[in-house]
């Protein structure tokens, strides 16, 4: 048994190595059919398999559902136009060597076209082939290729519309991810198909013409063959050669007839599933009305005097009979559904739709990406676009400084945009939008360049920063002002990002802090166990995690975040009280991501009496946030930025530092008007750092 399966192994081996080497070997056949002589019998074996080839390439492409189910039609033709070539030149110089021995001289194949199929009239012959090269060329070999042309331009263009039909389709929920995936790759095969077939219509044109141009060298070289080398008179050599020349023609022009038939038919099919001969049949014949007035028209035709009276009298009447017979099937159709609708027991045409369920219900995306239909390519793969990948990226780079899992950006195309515009979502609600070029670049003033470029002026998304779109060619000058220059996919991946950063904390939810606290128990079990809901709930949990992003807090060390929750848990519920907490045990990984190394930082304070004020402010509403007059605010705001901004022009971190119990206030009221702004208390500074007072707001 074990004998026989290795066997046949190897014997399944073998004849995968055997597979597909059919049409290499078939082009070297063809080379040495060119280069080598052959001999008559081999001859009649090759015509007789290229008229076969041609038969059962016109009979698939017959019966073939759709076009793109002989999707091989197109090399198919290429390899059988090159046959066809070789063996006209091998044919070639067997006539002209051996045509003066006889008719069979050449094989018994030519022989048969030119005596059996032409009575062995040459001048028959000849119109014959003429009328067969005019068939082929003028009629159907030229309208097939425009069709081809035609075809393979149209495909082309309509390219990116069905692709953004199938994304709708899959964003409605009509289809699903493997669906949509296997109509990109039938529309991606469909406009190969047609393009190779606008190429291949090309040589059966020019197989035609090389059929005349073959036909006048053999006749004249058999001339001269015939009279100079083997002494044959005029009439004898005119005779001999024009019926081989004749009947190699023939031979080799039905087959070229066949295959420009086959491509004719793949290319005026539509692209739709079913058999051709029951979709004419349905469609010429579906209505008697054509086939009533088709009859009439024969029988007037029938009647006229001079006219062949049985002949068009007869196609009347089989018309007639035609008209009368589906007329009758149509009125029964109609009367069985009269029927079935007065029991009720009729199907509709529409199916009843199903009860509605849960799974009706659309959920809003975390992250949305909506694109305009000309940046299509930015998330094409197939077009070159980068934007796919510099998203997984960004989510990438993301998670690893936040400390969860970034979830996935859901992109689609929203032909309500206008073509350049693309907007972010986050749970639905749209936070970003801006206008793009996706064939340019984006050339951002960092705050000091050297000249002027020639573009469209905007500003930069991410950051509001002066921006130019300029034309690809000129990035290297546009560096070498100083400008930073990015393409396209990269600005809206850094738009995202920073979008995503500065909500972070409306991407963790509890199925993220649940899932960190799953990952954080196979490392500690001790500290996790019994900490949800023993000593706190996850809904706290997830309020301190929530807040410590807020306020720029990574949530990478989540062992140090749980110790102080379980040692803080049980002393209080208060989320901001806890958040303070794990603040102060998260000291040293807030300072350094601020400050870096250095043992001095940097910091702006509060004057003594601003900060006394606000203090009893916040005494007098018992915690729920200084009460001060809007003049005041106002100018503390400004007075913050400009000390911010001379933290930046030195490049330096602006620190604000004040008290434990202002530092909470004080971060909201700074995070969206200076958001380069980090706010600390002295409980967060660590033992081992100094701090220098570079300015004091408020003197």
């Amino acid at each position: 048994m074990d004998v026989k399966a290795t066997v046949g192994q190897i014997w399944n081996s073998k004849s995968a190595n055997l597979k597909g080497v059919g049409t290499p070997l078939l082009v070297l056949a063809a080379l040495a059919m060119i280069v080598l002589p052959m001999p008559a019998f081999l001859l009649d074996i090759l015509f007789s398999f290229n008229i076969a080839l041609a038969l059962v390439v016109l009979l698939v492409a017959i019966y073939s559902d759709r076009p793109l189910d002989f999707a091989a039609f197109p090399t198919v033709l290429l390899v059988a136009t090159l046959l066809r070539l070789a063996l006209n030149v091998a044919s070639t110089r067997v006539v002209l060597l051996e045509g003066h021995n006889g008719g069979d001289a050449a094989g018994k194949v030519i022989e048969a076209f030119g005596s059996v199929v032409i009575g062995g009239n040459y001048a028959v012959g000849l119109v014959v082939f003429l009328i067969l090269i005019i068939i082929n060329f003028a009629v159907v070999t030229k309208g097939a290729g425009r069709i081809s042309e035609v075809s393979a331009r149209f495909t082309l263009d309509a390219m990116p519309g069905k692709q953004m039909a199938i994304d709708a389709d899959l964003n409605a929920g009509i289809l699903n991810q493997d669906q949509a995936r296997l109509r990109r790759a039938e529309v991606t095969k469909e406009a190969d198909f047609y393009g190779a077939m606008d190429g291949a219509s090309k040589f059966v044109k020019g197989d035609a013409i090389a059929g005349i141009l073959i036909l006048v060298i053999n006749i004249l070289g058999g001339f001269v063959i015939g009279m100079v080398q083997h002494g044959l008179d005029i009439s004898s050599a005119v005779e001999i050669y024009t019926l081989l020349t004749i009947g190699d023609g023939l031979v080799a022009q039905i087959p070229g007839l066949l295959l420009s038939i086959a491509a004719a038919l793949m290319v005026t099919r539509q692209n739709e599933s079913g058999d051709m001969g029951q979709m004419v049949m349905s469609q010429m014949f579906d209505s008697p009305k054509s086939l009533a007035i088709a009859s009439a028209v024969l029988f007037v035709m029938g009647v006229v005097p001079g006219m062949p009276h049985i002949a068009f009298l007869s196609f009347a009447l089989i018309t007639a009979g035609g008209a009368y017979y589906l007329n009758k099937r149509n009125d029964k159709a109609r009367e069985l559904a009269i029927e079935q609708a007065k029991q009720g027991s009729i199907e509709k045409p529409d199916k009843e739709p199903k009860e509605l369920s849960w799974d009706d219900v659309r959920h809003v995306d975390t992250i949305g990406l909506e694109v305009g239909y000309r940046l299509i390519p930015l998330v094409d793969k197939s077009q070159g676009g980068e934007l796919l990948s510099r998203i997984k990226g960004v989510r990438k780079k993301l998670s690893q400084e936040l400390g969860f899992l970034v979830p996935a950006v859901h992109i689609r195309d929203n032909l309500d945009l206008a073509p350049n515009i693309y907007r972010i979502s986050l749970m639905g609600v749209a936070v970003g939008e801006a206008e793009i070029r996706h064939d340019c670049e984006l050339a951002i003033n960092p705050g000091q360049v050297f000249g002027q470029l020639d573009g469209i002026a905007t500003t930069d998304p991410a950051f509001g920063l002066e921006a130019v779109w300029i034309a690809p060619e000129l990035r290297e000058h546009a560096q070498t002002l100083g400008y930073t220059v990015v393409d396209a996919a990269t600005v809206v991946a850094t738009h995202i990002s920073q979008i995503l950063t500065n909500s972070a904390a409306k991407l963790l939810g509890y199925e993220e802090v649940q899932q960190l606290l799953d990952m954080l128990a196979k490392n500690s079990p001790k500290l996790v166990d019994g900490f949800i809901p023993e000593v706190m709930s996850l809904g706290n949990v997830v309020k301190v995690m929530q807040n410590l992003l807020n306020e720029g807090v990574s949530v990478r060390d989540l062992r140090t975040i749980v110790q102080t929750l379980v040692e803080y848990g049980g002393k209080s519920t208060d989320t901001e009280v806890l958040t303070a907490a794990v603040r102060i045990a998260l000291k040293r990984m807030i300072v350094q991501e601020i400050a870096g190394p250095e043992n001095e930082i940097p910091v702006i304070t509060l004057a003594p009496e601003l900060e006394q004020m606000l203090h009893q402010s916040m005494q007098a509403t018992g915690g729920e946030g200084p009460n001060i007059e809007p003049g005041l605010a106002e100018r503390m705001q400004q007075s913050l930025t400009d000390a911010a901004q001379k933290q930046e022009m030195v490049g330096q971190p602006a620190v604000l530092l004040t008290s434990g119990m202002l530092r909470s206030t004080l971060s909201r009221f700074v995070k969206f008007t200076i958001p380069n702004l980090r706010v600390i208390s002295y409980q967060e500074i660590p033992d081992e750092k100094q701090i220098r007072i570079v300015s004091a707001v408020g003197q």
